[in-house]
């Protein structure tokens, strides 16, 4: 590593000023101290976010969940509130990584960062979520622009993540067994408009697929995705795993993800 400065705000309004002024903010640090190691990525200053209360916490807004951006993932799948209305939700956070990783990484930095392997997501395309910066709200299908590319412009900060709350979720995972990230993962809701399904892993960043949403919002049922066409063209091939399988693994991990849903 190198030398930097490393700022630690107690609150919004000066992470704000700092991150505004030029410095790297460092939520949970997960992808990000790796990087300085590597020297990867060269900041002259750092802003430490944990301190900052408004970014932490998760409460029901009338229909929603909002969860702060500094929320770690043990605090997300351990929350009461997550797991009475978006159990997927906790199940998704209570599988990411390891114990360390769970206990020091955070929904903000992950949904920032946007590795085309992670959890989180899957969860915010699936159940339609908005992002909400200190200076907008940014849809999820208008988030998420490839891989570890995002909507966010520099110097902007996720404060929350707003989750509407759905008839039915779940998340399926088949893991990576060395990192623990999603060889391919599928979040599947069941919402008032119909169903939504999104996939990490198997591409160059998350999204969404309109056959199995078709398929799902006429028979939520995993009998209704053996009809469905995944095209391998859609998906990665790597050392880990080939184009083909992870397109099968779509398939499969959809009707686990359904069937979970509806408590099998």
């Amino acid at each position: 590593m190198y030398a930097f400065t490393l700022e630690q705000p107690q609150s919004l309004s000066d992470a704000k000023r700092l991150v505004g002024a030029g410095a790297q903010a460092l939520a949970g640090g997960q992808t990000l101290i790796a990087s300085l190691k590597q020297r990867l990525a060269q900041p002259g200053a750092l802003v430490d976010l944990r301190n900052v209360p408004e970014l932490r916490g998760v409460r029901r807004d009338g229909g929603s969940l909002v969860i702060g951006a500094m929320t770690r993932h043990e605090d997300v799948a351990s929350n009461a509130d997550v797991k009475a209305s978006i159990p997927g939700l906790a199940a998704l956070a209570g599988q990411i990584g390891d114990r360390q990783v769970r206990a020091m990484g955070t929904m903000g930095g992950s949904v920032a960062n946007n590795d085309p392997a992670a959890c989180y997501p899957s969860a915010v395309m699936a159940l339609g979520a908005t992002i909400v910066t200190d200076r907008r709200e940014i849809a999820a299908d208008s988030f998420f622009h490839g891989m570890y590319a995002t909507a966010l412009e520099p110097g902007e900060l996720i404060t929350a993540i707003r989750f509407p709350v759905p008839k039915k979720a779940a998340y399926a995972k088949f893991r990576q067994p060395a990192s623990r990230f999603a060889l391919v993962g599928v979040f599947v809701a069941q919402t008032d408009a119909g169903a939504r399904v999104a996939i990490t892993g198997a591409g160059n960043g998350v999204f969404r697929h309109a056959g199995l949403e078709a398929a799902l919002s006429k028979s939520f049922t995993p009998e209704a995705v053996a009809g469905v066409t995944i095209d391998a063209g859609e998906c990665n091939g790597d050392l880990h795993a080939s184009a083909e399988y992870r397109a099968h693994l779509v398939r499969v991990q959809t009707q686990r993800a359904v069937a979970m849903a509806n408590g099998h």
